[in-house]
């Protein structure tokens, strides 16, 4: 019994103060508080540097990738700091599945390609939710990590978009189909706040782009100068050749 309290005051601990005594991805002790043990960074499928100039996704060689080349994203550029695999796929679903602590790991994990693709960026901000759907889950897991990059970055963080209608399930739905999906679901409140400034959107997971694109030419239609992405992971194009919309 006194070592389970022990385990959970820890747990508390951590949440209260931002230290860590496990790794948040094996769960072995660490002893310098980092977030994430050498091990597991030696393991995640960081993006890399050979990627899509545009979408950030990884590419086999250098260049734009044939989606981008096709129909390019919304934003100036996008970036992420993992591809969507492996343990950074347990790290997201972890993040949207209750473990807000994990705001944190992310916005630790994301900060130096943060200062390293977008030195020049004015505001940050997230990917709304509605109401009804921040509601259910208990939070926006991309307004806490943009918070937190917030916090550890100095930009300021801009929270003048809302998501003022559902646009039901999109995990089985091409780009076409989520762009018709999300269609006008954004609107901005604080055109004056937003005018002329460079803006990078912050989500978890970049996986067609229709979210972004549609958010930042919402942006771009309320005055924003240059619109940007960074998320945590990107789902890279199985099929190089076209076979998805």
């Amino acid at each position: 019994m006194k070592k389970l309290f022990a385990w959970v005051r820890k747990k508390l601990d951590r949440y209260d103060d931002g230290h860590n005594f496990t790794c948040d991805v094996c769960g072995r002790e660490v002893f310098g508080g980092e977030r994430v043990c050498a091990a597991c960074m030696g393991t995640l499928p960081f993006s890399g540097k050979t990627v899509c100039p545009f979408c950030g996704r990884r590419v086999k060689e250098a260049g734009a990738c044939l989606e981008c080349k096709k129909k390019p994203l919304g934003v100036e550029k996008a970036r992420s700091v993992f591809v969507h695999e492996g343990e950074a796929v347990r790290l997201v679903l972890r993040f949207k599945r209750g473990e807000k602590y994990l705001c944190r790991t992310a916005a630790e994990l994301a900060l130096p390609l943060l200062a390293e693709e977008f030195p020049d960026i004015d505001l940050l901000t997230f990917v709304p939710m509605t109401e009804k759907a921040e509601k259910k889950r208990g939070y926006n897991q991309s307004r806490l990590f943009a918070e937190e990059l917030s916090k550890r970055s100095g930009i300021p963080l801009w929270c003048g978009a809302v998501k003022q209608r559902e646009t039901g399930a999109q995990k089985m739905l091409g780009r076409d189909a989520r762009e018709k999906n999300l269609e006008r679901c954004f609107h901005v409140n604080d055109r004056k706040g937003l005018k002329d400034k460079r803006v990078l959107i912050v989500d978890d997971i970049l996986t067609t782009g229709a979210t972004v694109s549609e958010l930042a030419n919402t942006f771009k239609r309320a005055g924003a100068a240059k619109t940007f992405a960074l998320t945590l992971t990107s789902v890279e194009n199985k099929h190089p050749f076209g076979k998805i919309s």
